[in-house]
C-alpha cells in the first residue's frame, strides 16, 4: 500500500468542482498532500508540464507521475491507499458506480452549465429539460442515504458538481417536491463534516464559475 507521506501535490483552482472531486477522496482517505493554485486563464508551466494534453486541472502528482482528469484520479486513489474505499469491493457494484459518474459527466454537467450560464434563452430551456431528465434517473437510483449506501462513495464525490452549479446559480435544480431523493441527498451530502471541510464559500465558488464564463465568453459568439 503507498504511503500517506509520499510526495503528493494536488494542482487546482479553488472553486472548480472537478478538483474538489479529488479533495473530497484524499480527505476520505486521511491522506497529506502539497496543493498549488493554478489560473486558468495564464495557465503554469506546472501544469503544461503535467497535463500537456488538455492542459486543464485537476492534476495529482504522485512521486512526479501525473494523473489526469478528476474520475480517472478518483480511481487511482482508491487503488494507491485501500483504506477507507471509495468504489465497492464487489465487481458488479464497481461497474455499476463507474458507469453512474460516466453518467453523470455525460448527462450532467454538460447540461447543468448550461442552464445555469448560458444567455440564450432557447438553448438554456433545452439544457434544464435534458438535466431533469438526467435527474430523473439519478432520483431512481438512489437506494440510501448517499449513492454510496450509508457513507459518501465515489457516485456521491462524482456528483459534487451538481449541487454546486444550484447554489451557484440558484437554480431550482432539488426540492422537496421534485426529486425528493436528491433533495435530501443534496443536504446531507453538504452537511457531512467532512465535505463541509474540503468545500470552500460560496463567494470562492462563484469568483471559479464567473471567471469561466468570462474565459468561455468569446467561444460562444463565434
Amino acid at each position: 500500500m503507498a504511503a500517506s507521506k509520499e510526495e503528493l501535490t494536488l494542482l487546482g483552482v479553488m472553486g472548480s468542482p472537478f478538483l474538489h472531486r479529488v479533495q473530497i477522496a484524499l480527505k476520505l482517505k486521511g491522506i497529506e498532500y502539497k496543493y498549488v493554485e493554478d489560473d486558468l486563464n495564464n495557465k503554469s508551466d506546472l501544469l503544461l508540464k503535467y497535463n500537456p494534453v488538455y492542459k486543464m486541472i485537476p492534476v495529482l502528482v504522485h512521486n512526479d507521475n501525473p494523473i489526469s482528469e478528476s474520475v480517472v484520479i478518483l480511481e487511482y486513489i482508491d487503488d494507491a491507499w485501500k483504506h477507507n474505499p471509495i468504489l465497492p469491493s464487489d465487481p458488479y457494484q464497481r461497474a455499476q458506480a463507474r458507469f453512474w459518474a460516466k453518467f453523470i459527466d455525460d448527462k450532467c454537467v454538460a447540461p447543468a452549465w448550461k442552464s445555469a450560464f448560458m444567455v440564450d434563452e432557447t438553448e438554456k430551456a433545452k439544457a434544464k429539460e435534458e438535466l431533469f431528465e438526467a435527474l430523473g434517473f439519478l432520483e431512481n437510483e438512489l437506494k440510501g442515504r448517499f449513492f454510496g449506501g450509508d457513507e459518501i462513495g465515489f457516485v456521491d464525490i462524482a456528483a459534487v458538481f451538481i449541487p454546486i452549479v444550484q447554489v451557484i446559480a440558484g437554480l431550482p435544480l432539488f426540492s422537496s417536491e421534485k426529486f425528493p431523493k436528491l433533495f435530501q441527498w443534496c443536504q446531507d451530502f453538504h452537511n457531512h463534516p467532512l465535505v463541509n471541510e474540503v468545500l470552500p464559500t460560496k463567494d470562492q465558488l462563484s469568483t471559479y464559475f464567473k471567471a469561466r464564463v468570462q474565459s468561455l465568453a468569446p467561444k460562444n459568439k463565434n
